[in-house]
């Protein structure tokens, strides 16, 4: 993209209102964010902004006064800073502010819902894939449990009561870690934390939950894991892109094949592959996989919205999705995430 066809903005003001214009501003693949400046050195979008590496300041007139700034979105709600504006900024420099800057903010936090609401409407639709695979997983402890349970009822001796607790408890235990990993991957994530994530570990939490989508009996997983892979992301935001990318690899297969999942450091990024030995996409469709309400598989199989939620969550971290497929070899999705700053 051009530096003509790209748009330069400096947002004044980190609260509510300055947090959801960058959550939006960072998704838009046209527009540079030169910076965000609050008085409050506290502000929440100060504190995202920097994780972001976007640069950050206390001073209004420093940020306002930039050169080959484009606009200057102003949400303070402070009408005495539209004079300081007026007086410091460039003249090619557009403002939006006042009453326009309240719509945008309404605009942005409206957006901001509807986004969630489809994050979330994923993972909920996800838990019907999920469900057969959840329900085998816990008949067979839930079986062992009952079983035991039948028999301290009917046993006599001690020592071997308290083996068959100890079973009973083992089994509970079992079905406990798999309902918390479900929860983990059903409950909703703060938006605004970042994190340096371990994705190593992170892939792994991941494959617990995707491996439920159809069973793994017939198919080879492959870990080519770089040595402490970091990332700086949303640790939820990227659990559900990775639990997304595997399910659909492992349907991708119909239950044979290899599933090879690759980390490293690369250029100075974060670089996560998942590959599988599929059907693979037809070059037709490799452009529109990402668009929201796609999709090949049947009606009541599937929202659509899974690749496209996938991509959102990528661009907001100022990362890159790309993808590479052959019809009848399979497909290969490529992550790549900015490193941690730690």
């Amino acid at each position: 993209m051009s530096n003509r066809d790209r748009t330069t903005v400096v947002i004044l003001g980190a609260g509510k209102g300055g947090m959801a214009v960058l959550e939006l501003l960072t998704l838009l693949p046209g527009v540079e964010i030169a910076g965000i400046a609050d008085q409050d050195a506290s502000a929440p979008a100060l504190q995202y902004a920097s994780q972001l590496g976007i640069p950050i300041t206390q001073d209004l007139v420093s940020l306002i006064s930039l050169s080959g700034i484009n606009l200057i979105v102003n949400v303070t709600g402070d009408s005495h800073l539209d004079l300081l504006i007026a007086v410091h900024k460039q003249p090619e420099t557009e403002v939006l502010g006042g009453s326009a800057s309240k719509v945008l903010w309404d605009f942005v936090q409206h957006a901001s819902q509807i986004q969630s609401q489809l994050f979330q409407t994923e993972k909920l639709a996800g838990m019907g894939t999920f469900a057969s695979g959840i329900a085998h997983d816990i008949n067979n402890p839930l079986y062992i449990l009952l079983a035991f349970a039948e028999n301290v009822l009917e046993e006599t001796d001690v020592p071997t009561i308290h083996e068959q607790a100890r079973s009973i408890i083992e089994a509970g235990k079992r079905i406990q870690g798999i309902c918390q990993k479900i929860t983990q991957y059903a409950r909703s994530s703060k938006a605004d934390y970042i994190a340096a994530v371990e994705v190593n570990e992170k892939i792994e939490e991941a494959l617990n939950i995707a491996r439920y989508a159809t069973t793994l009996q017939d198919l080879s997983i492959v870990r080519r894991f770089g040595e402490k892979v970091e990332v700086l992301v949303n640790p939820g935001e990227l659990f559900q892109v990775l639990v997304n990318l595997m399910t659909n690899a492992i349907h991708a297969m119909e239950r044979r094949g290899t599933l090879t999942l690759s980390t490293c450091y690369e250029n100075g990024v974060g670089k996560i592959s998942i590959a599988d030995t599929g059907s693979g996409i037809p070059i037709e469709n490799l452009e529109k996989i990402f668009d929201p309400f796609f999709t090949t598989k049947p009606p009541g199989e599937g929202t659509g919205l899974g690749l496209y939620n996938v991509k959102a969550i990528i661009k907001k971290y100022r990362g890159e999705l790309k993808v590479e497929s052959e019809v009848g070899k399979g497909t290969t999705f490529i992550i790549e995430l900015p490193r941690s700053l730690m």
